[in-house]
């Protein structure tokens, strides 16, 4: 922190040069009135065109990147904390670095799709939540729903993608920030000039995160460079570069108390969370990682062939991930003894990706626009590992020092291919009404080797499905007024998506003890058919915009995590229902405010589930009708930011998250009560720096936000409050 203020000074100092030879702004009077700049929007999830999203017949937000710098976002939490509907609980089984995203009532951290630049991030396997990076981006793009039939790395509730800024942007940046718990960093922006029409711009930061949860934190690198040639007529050519190094020591996700109802189980008095274990706490075995390193190249050509747009994508990333932790083992008995059991894994994995698109664009006649194409996407994982059991005290506060496993022979080979060709249609019958259509036929073929060596175990299992997917939808504008409109809009779209992948070590031998078996360890793809319909306005010069819709949505064979004799496993969980609603206002008030507000009800339930008791014990536990397991049903958000380019800037935001219950069966001892979360920012710009304070989660809510995966009836909790100084020069 020392350092950190030195560099401070003299930074300070520095722009304040730049700020003496600058020209003093042109003064206003006090009586004049300042209205705000209102920026036309584009985004290109919905269609991979550039469009005015109140023009597409689907919910989409643009969170420009000017937004985010005002708010101080570098976590996706910060980022989407004021998107409709979206609720975003930092941490998980991933480590702190990641996220666990709510999209329609459904919170999976894999069941949304996260883009990067046009490129799936994460491609075949999961979203690569732990190393998205939001320094120097132009925008952030949310839908909310299946994902359109352009994309073949398809998701059932949400797309979030993140846009860079152009490699043409002039502008250079260096921040540096320091704050709670020994956190620090910098990051740097900046074009790089080249010969010709080539362009390109390179970003690099990096940063220490402390956290008040005992040894946990994380480190990361991050650099991108990305280059390409100016377009003209539409044309250009482009590409990137990105490498990402992040090192983690994990949280561990907090027991929650055994059922009431259980047999045989001890009187307690009854907490949500076991008492006996403090909130920070962490059970992981001393010098417990996760550690994950990831490049990823891509690149690109846009090429006018006739009266078509010819646009060709494709990327490779592969990532190495290096990982030793543990989670407590229920059932859990404090007054057995101080100590827990625990288990513990020691694993490699290495997931490779190999994603490419290419389509045509035609502008037609009678107001046409039509798309064809196809994509495939090849993913390849490929884990050693060997698991083992140690005790953990209870209150967690020691190291408890483990033998690492030398000898990784328990493997897991999975290979991934998805391919589709697709066409979509955009038609416009008369000015104020548009159609638009798209279909895909969807070919994913999976095939996955587990082996342990040690127990003479060995399992092998393919699978392919062919299945089309569609989407149709119309948004028809009501009333018009210059750039004022109010337009109500409906589609449907049916989706297909194979069965998340688990490398988790230590399961492979649960099929049973044959040398060979035929135990299924392919999940049934999941599918869901929805509807969706609402209205978007703009009003007063667009300086008020407004958004409500209802959803619902069929869903088979959701993947779930159950435990089984107190090991984690997946499993397809029948038939779902997701419905609600959604909605919003934004108001840029005069004086560079910008007020923000929304609501949304989201029910989620099993339709048709059932499996065999956790106990052991043979009976049937059937779900039907029950709540999905941390599933808010009230999501609510209100901000207000003041954001002028020189001088005071600050402003504070409200997160409400509703309850949730904490079990499948949702008992009403385990239901979890809402709480809210409050951000707050204040500092000072000129033309060249800034300094700010942001303050998160300032009233130091820990409530449960996610559920562990890999450790059975543990949830994690809301990061705590943490306070944070930085100074930004631009030149």
């Amino acid at each position: 922190m020392r350092m950190f203020g030195a560099l401070l000074s003299f930074l300070f100092f520095v722009s304040a040069g730049f700020s003496q030879e600058s020209p003093a702004p042109a003064p206003t009077t006090p009586k004049q009135t300042q209205l705000p700049t209102v920026k036309e929007h584009v985004e290109v999830t919905a269609t991979r065109l550039p469009e005015d999203p109140e023009e597409v017949p689907t919910p989409i937000e643009v969170i420009t990147g000017d937004e985010l710098r005002a708010r101080g976002a570098r976590d996706l939490r910060t980022a989407l904390s004021p998107a409709i509907g979206v609720e975003i609980a930092p941490g998980g089984d991933a480590g702190p670095a990641s996220s666990v995203p709510d999209f329609w009532g459904l919170k999976e951290f894999d069941a949304f799709l996260l883009v990067v630049d046009g490129v799936p991030w994460g491609g075949a396997f999961n979203p690569a939540l732990t190393t998205l990076d939001l320094n120097d981006l132009d925008r952030i793009e949310v839908l909310r729903g299946p994902a359109p039939v352009t994309y073949g790395a398809t998701s059932f509730v949400g797309v979030v993608q993140a846009v860079h800024k152009g490699i043409d942007d002039p502008e250079r940046t260096l921040t540096v920030h320091g704050g709670s718990y020994g956190s620090g960093g910098g990051a740097f922006s900046t074009p790089i000039p080249l010969a010709g029409n080539w362009s390109s711009r390179l970003s690099i930061d990096g940063e220490r995160l402390g956290f008040r949860d005992e040894r946990t934190d994380l480190r990361r690198g991050h650099a991108l460079w990305r280059l390409g040639t100016k377009p003209v007529n539409d044309q250009r050519v482009w590409f990137n570069f990105d490498f990402n190094w992040l090192d983690q020591n994990p949280a561990s996700p907090r027991p929650r108390e055994e059922d009431p109802g259980a047999e045989g189980g001890a009187v307690r008095p009854l907490g949500l969370l076991l008492a006996e274990v403090p909130v920070d706490a962490n059970h992981n075995p001393a010098g417990a990682f996760l550690d994950d390193h990831r490049y990823t190249l891509m690149g690109g050509v846009d090429h006018k062939i006739g009266g078509a747009l010819w646009s060709t994508l494709a990327s490779f990333s592969q990532s190495r991930q290096d990982i030793f932790r543990g989670f407590l083992v229920p059932p859990l008995d404090p007054d057995a003894g101080p100590d827990a059991e625990a288990h513990g894994v020691r694993e490699k994995i290495t997931l490779s990706d190999f994603y490419i698109d290419s389509h045509f664009s035609w502008k037609l006649p009678k107001s046409f626009t039509f798309l064809a194409g196809a994509d495939y996407l090849h993913g390849t994982g490929n884990a050693r590992g060997a698991d083992f059991d140690y005790e953990a005290p209870f209150d967690g506060g020691e190291e408890v020092p483990v033998d690492e496993p030398t000898t990784l022979d328990v493997t897991i080979h999975d290979h991934r291919d998805f391919f589709g060709p697709y066409a979509a249609v955009e038609w416009h019958p008369f000015d104020r009404f548009r159609i638009d259509a798209g279909l895909r036929l969807n070919v994913t073929h999976e095939s996955r080797d587990d082996a342990d060596p040690g127990a003479d175990f060995l399992n092998t299992d393919h699978r392919t499905d062919v299945r089309v997917g569609a989407n149709v939808g119309a948004i028809f504008t009501a009333w018009q007024h210059g750039a004022d409109a109010l337009s109500l809009y409906v589609n449907y779209r049916d989706t297909f998506k194979p069965a998340a992948i688990d490398f988790g070590i230590g399961e492979a031998d649960s099929g049973g003890d044959a040398p060979v078996t035929t135990e299924p360890t392919i999940l049934k793809p999941e599918t869901s058919r929805s509807v969706e319909g609402g209205v978007k306005g703009r009003f007063l010069s667009r300086r008020l915009e407004l958004e409500a819709s209802g959803f619902y949505m069929n869903f088979s064979n959701l993947v779930v995590a159950v435990d089984i004799g107190g090991t984690p496993h997946l499993t397809n969980a029948g038939e779902e229902s997701f419905k609600g609603f959604e909605t919003g206002v934004s108001y840029l008030l005069p004086h560079d405010l910008i007020a923000r507000a929304n609501y949304s009800f989201h029910d989620s339930r099993f339709v048709h589930f059932s499996q065999l008791a956790e106990d052991g014990g043979g009976d049937i536990e059937v779900f039907d009708g029950k709540r999905l397991e941390m599933s808010a049903r009230h999501l609510a958000a209100v901000s207000l930011f003041y954001a002028p380019t020189h001088g005071f800037l600050g402003g504070v935001s409200m997160n409400y998250t509703g309850s949730r219950f904490l079990d499948r069966g949702n008992d009403p001892a385990f239901l979890a009560e809402g709480f809210p979360t409050v951000d707050v920012s204040a500092g000072y710009r000129t033309r060249h720096w800034e300094v700010r304070i942001d303050a998160r989660n300032l009233g130091n809510r820990r409530d449960p936000v996610a559920e562990s995966e890999l450790g059975p009836e543990q949830f994690y909790l809301m990061t705590n409050r943490r306070i944070d100084g930085s100074f930004s020069v631009h030149f």
